[in-house]
């Protein structure tokens, strides 16, 4: 496997992340990209499990990817760093951290399976990050498509900016290039008039070219890089390609394209960095300069039981050396960069630097984490990333060691696991002593528990999916309690009057101190708030966290000797249970939002099911090739073990998506149960 670890100038690099749903054939596509490159020297096999990407036992079981890959090829005089990234939406949180590493995000369509949710999800995405898009059709020459039909479904979709830069020709088997070409013929007819398409299309951006234009007829493509920057910049232009990876139709145009039309991190769109926290923080640019302070953004952690940790760091200002001394955020201890190396799948190689615009990793550093910024300045340390909308986990397991005593090693092995990917979440439950995590769905969880399993060889009980219930108020209340207590000697005492109020849902918990006159002590208002938080955390109706809360401290009483912290400790959370009891509490769930991918024959079971689950569907879509896509709300205490029910209705044929949209109040039959369930446990 050829890569070598020179450096080049920052306008000569490319970056790039090719995002798309399972079975567009993103994997195959990169491995024919590093083949037609000169990186690998046969194309691998899926089947055979020798992709260069798909290199985990898991994903070689499986097929396809499971988690993102970078890799690195060199064409002409560029070097093109390129992420593979999962397809499956369980596994969207990979997808997403890619985006954070590249200026142009590759959304690769199969010309067979057409646009599906996912396609449509990271094409908005990319979009909301400011990167420029590329769609690649890929399968060309797969058995009956139509081409031009998918063409124009990309453009009623995405917008009519949607434009060829080639046009597949002799069936497929080959492309032609529209950008450059102003004559010849495709299999969609001349390629004259694409070309005046394209060229009509990015001239708008530019009046002085928009006057040669009209002026003269034409404008020579080779003058337009310029002007087709800023129409990519402003998605002005979104750029459709032609590709087949199973015969290599169209891949050594699609690197020519990268190299010659795609922007250099001084083209793109700069990275959303800011400096300071919540509506203080203030836009930093990035310079792409190597001589500059370092800035560099962790996108990726890979924890391996024998590698160790690795992150997976994209440089956007300043070079990283080996030997350089680095912070991780507002870490107050800088780590010397030990080893520093460009990946290849699974392989390394050792790099002497990277700098703006280049993809690498550091390894054996523990403070390393996701979303971590580097930096080389201590007037950095409060600079981060705008952060990405990742999915809410909802889908929870509870899981439990099969040996007794094993109950540490479990936590830090899950941890591990968890800390690789930004959609998974684990949490202790102290009211129930249940190791939960959280994740997007079934498959998501499933895989979690195999590598629980093959790679850390630990074995694991688990029990039903636990629902992330909550519990909230309807109304106004106040309450007051006093903790006093005397058993010889110095003793407790705090006296709290507060009240409560609903927040509108999602708001999550306010704290709100408006003692006067000295009642309560302003040392103690933290341990009353400390009160408040436990009752938060333990719930008191049904035993769920409680959220959408504000809670106002307005008086209370305190003594001179025996006024401590445990006491207004105390206080603060038997006030607020009580008040809670007098505000109509309600226990409420997840609703989410579900897309389902189904034969059309088979949307009528669909549909009629989702109702019984107390759903809602709020559309559908065709696709291609007789599938349709529902899409609509349900709770997911009535999706656990769907994929099933899923498969019963369609013959295995069906797949679906959720993400959480919004808590609603349960039924009432639903909470009598829960609240019924809390006082057997407090009984027990």
């Amino acid at each position: 496997m050829s890569l070598s670890n020179r450096s080049f100038p920052v306008e000569q690099i490319r970056t790039l992340a090719l995002v798309g749903s399972t079975a567009s054939g993103k994997t195959l596509l990169a491995e024919a990209m590093l083949q037609a490159s000169g990186a690998i020297g046969a194309v691998g096999s899926l089947e055979r499990g020798s992709t260069v990407s798909d290199y985990d036992p898991l994903e070689i079981r499986a097929q396809h990817s499971l988690q993102s890959s970078v890799l690195h090829a060199e064409h002409g005089d560029c070097r093109i760093h390129f992420i593979d990234t999962p397809g499956a939406t369980d596994f969207i949180g990979q997808s997403l951290s890619a985006l954070e590493a590249v200026e142009t995000a590759v959304i690769v369509i199969s010309a067979a399976g057409g646009i599906d949710p996912m396609t449509r999800r990271m094409m908005d995405y990319a979009a909301e990050r400011g990167l420029d898009r590329l769609i690649v059709v890929n399968k060309i020459d797969a058995e009956g498509v139509d081409l031009p039909g998918l063409l124009v479904q990309i453009q009623e979709t995405f917008g009519k900016q949607c434009l060829p830069l080639n046009l597949p020709d002799a069936g497929g088997g080959k492309v032609v290039d529209c950008f450059y070409n102003r004559e010849g013929h495709s299999d969609f007819g001349a390629v004259a008039d694409a070309h005046r398409a394209l060229v009509e299309q990015v001239v708008e951006v530019d009046a002085a070219f928009v006057d040669r234009y009209l002026n003269d007829g034409d404008v020579d493509a080779a003058e337009l890089h310029a002007p087709l920057e800023q129409a990519l910049r402003e998605g002005h232009l979104i750029p459709v390609c032609f590709t087949s990876a199973r015969t290599g139709a169209g891949v050594t145009e699609l690197l020519d394209i990268i190299a010659r039309l795609l922007p250099n991190p001084t083209e793109g769109n700069p990275p959303d960095f800011l400096n300071g926290e919540g509506d203080q923080a203030a836009p930093v640019h990035a310079s792409p300069d190597p001589a500059a302070h370092v800035l560099a953004h962790v996108f990726k952690i890979s924890i391996d039981p024998f590698v160790g940790k690795l992150g997976f760091v994209r440089v956007h200002q300043g070079t990283i050396t080996p030997g350089a001394q680095l912070y991780v955020g507002d870490g107050r201890k800088p780590f010397k960069v030990g080893h520093l190396y460009l990946q290849q799948g699974k392989n390394h190689v050792e790099a002497t630097s990277a700098g703006p615009g280049d993809i690498c990793v550091i390894g054996k550093i523990d403070e390393l984490h996701f979303d971590a910024v580097l930096h080389d300045a201590a007037e950095n340390d409060r600079i981060h990333l705008k952060p990405l909308p990742f999915p809410v986990p909802v889908h929870g397991i509870a899981i439990t060691p099969k040996r007794r005593g094993d109950e540490q090693r479990m936590w830090e092995i899950l941890a591990k696991l968890v800390a690789e990917d930004p959609c998974l979440k684990l949490e202790d439950v102290a009211q129930t002593n249940e190791t939960v995590v959280y994740g997007l769905g079934e498959l998501h969880l499933r895989v979690l528990l195999e590598r629980l399993r093959e790679v850390y060889k630990f074995e694991v009980d688990t029990k039903p999916p636990r629902i992330a219930y909550r519990e909230t108020i309807t109304q106004n209340a106040a309450a007051q309690y006093r903790h006093k207590k005397q058993s010889g000697g110095a003793g407790q005492f705090g006296e709290v009057h507060l009240r409560i109020e609903p927040l509108p849902r999602g708001a999550g918990f306010e704290f709100v101190d408006q003692v006067k006159g000295g009642t309560i002590p302003g040392q103690f208002m933290p341990a009353v708030e400390k009160g408040v938080r436990e009752a938060l955390v333990e719930g008191v109706i049904a035993g769920y966290p409680v959220q959408d809360v504000r809670v106002i401290v307005h008086d209370g009483k305190h003594h001179p000797v025996d006024s401590k912290e445990i006491a207004f400790v105390t206080a603060g959370k038997k006030a607020f249970q009580a008040a809670i009891r007098e505000a109509r509490p309600v226990v409420i769930e997840p609703i989410t939002r579900i897309q389902i991918t189904a034969p059309e024959n088979a949307m009528g079971a669909i549909t009629g099911d989702l109702s019984a689950r107390r759903g809602m569907v709020s559309g559908t879509d065709s696709t291609k090739l007789g599938q349709m896509t529902v899409t609509g709300l349900a709770p997911i205490a009535e999706l656990v073990d769907y994929q099933s029910r899923l498969n019963a209705m369609t013959a295995g044929q069906g797949s679906y998506a959720i993400a959480l949209s919004h808590y609603e109040v349960v039924p009432p039959n639903v909470q009598q149960e829960l609240m019924g369930q809390y006082k057997v446990k407090d009984e027990e």
